[in-house]
């Protein structure tokens, strides 16, 4: 049956390690930037250092073990063989949530969010708080299958994540996610098919200010624009890069690690809540168990196609259905609360935490973990 779930566990050959191992040996380095800072991409001095911990140190297995400590399945919707975690609370009134990464994270972003959202009681909360995870990977992204047609993009992930839910038996839901998936979880609000209680957003994606806005901009509004200009001029080459040759960029991320590591690492410098180095705001192994994620799955084009797919039409129509915002202080995109009116039209929880970036789940689970909660008791189910 094509609507089957079935059991699925990571078991990487060890011939895939070791062709690692000696890509990683015989890596041919670019000459040194000119400049002493990231301002032209990740330094070189930085990701040899990296490189060697990750040939000398790093451990997929304990990756491996700690990622199977979970459940994982697959699942066939609309032709394409989707990867998700699925992890029930101990809680019998807990409530299902359906957690989507983006690019260029994966699964690897919740490890920390886990045992706080299922299990709240044995992390000190309190089992009002308790949900059912399921945690899935985009298509084209880790363990996913892979669209082999276009038209994947996020409206259409956004209807396989619904079947996804009704499919495990959750009639009614409530949908998370922050980059792609916060822009696949709006797309769940847009689409309102009758089974999402409400959502939320840790990247909360809207429309330009309108002109009454722009007449009386606050210091806080004016900064945040200042700061999507910023990456627009500097920090977006990437997305521009995936958006238009997904293919091309793909032959360099399939055939050397480090290329790819660099590609994906120097976000979680860019984007991290005032970190000089990645791993001044994240754990060094952490970050590489999400490059391996992409390098294993030999992902980086397919993640890339999803640019070409969602931005050539993008989605950012009203959002009726209940609706949560976290906006983190270093997102690239840190709205105002009534700019964020504009399309999020049922706003019923509203919070700006005072750390934290892009990657909030991973950053600061702490806090990413009381955001979920507080806005999520507010909502009717």
């Amino acid at each position: 049956m094509t609507d089957a779930i079935r059991d699925f566990k990571i078991d990487i050959p060890k011939t895939a390690l070791d062709d690692l191992d000696i890509r990683l040996r015989h890596v041919r380095w670019p000459d040194p930037e000119p400049v002493d800072d990231w301002s032209q991409g990740i330094p070189l001095e930085y990701v040899k250092i990296v490189a060697d911990h990750w040939r000398t140190e790093y451990d997929w297995r304990r990756c491996e073990a700690e990622l199977n400590q979970y459940p994982h399945h697959r699942t066939e919707i609309d032709g394409v063989d989707i990867h998700f975690m699925h992890i029930r609370s101990p809680e019998p009134d807990a409530r299902p949530i359906i957690m989507t990464h983006g690019w260029p994270g994966s699964i690897i972003e919740f490890m920390n969010v886990i045992g706080p959202l299922t299990d709240p009681v044995a992390h000190g909360g309190e089992a009002k708080d308790a949900y059912h995870l399921v945690v899935p990977s985009l298509p084209g992204y880790g363990f996913s299958g892979k669209p082999t047609e276009t038209g994947w993009g996020i409206e259409r992930i956004a209807k396989a994540w619904d079947t996804l839910m009704v499919r495990l038996g959750y009639d009614r839901y409530f949908a998370q996610g922050g980059d792609w998936g916060g822009m696949t979880t709006s797309v769940i609000g847009v689409q309102n098919l009758g089974h999402c209680a409400g959502i939320h957003v840790n990247f909360v994606v809207v429309g330009p200010p309108s002109a009454e806005i722009m007449k009386d901009l606050t210091p806080k509004e004016q900064s945040a624009m200042a700061h999507l200009l910023d990456y627009r001029e500097q920090g977006a080459g990437y997305g521009e890069i995936q958006r238009t040759k997904p293919q091309t960029l793909g032959y360099g991320l399939a055939d050397s690690p480090v290329g790819q590591m660099a590609w994906i690492m120097e976000k979680f410098q860019g984007w991290s809540d005032g970190a000089t180095t990645p791993d001044g705001a994240f754990d060094a192994d952490q970050l590489l168990d999400n490059v391996m994620i992409y390098w294993l799955n030999n992902a980086g084009a397919s993640s890339a196609r999803l640019y070409r797919e969602s931005f050539s039409n993008p989605n950012i129509e009203p959002i009726e259905i209940p609706s949560g915002c976290s906006v983190f202080p270093n997102e690239i995109i840190a709205p105002s609360r009534r700019w964020a009116e504009q399309r999020f039209k049922n706003i019923q929880y509203w919070g700006e935490p005072e750390r934290g970036g892009h990657f909030a789940a991973m950053e600061v689970p702490e806090l990413f973990v009381q955001e979920v909660r507080k806005c999520f008791r507010v909502m009717e189910f």
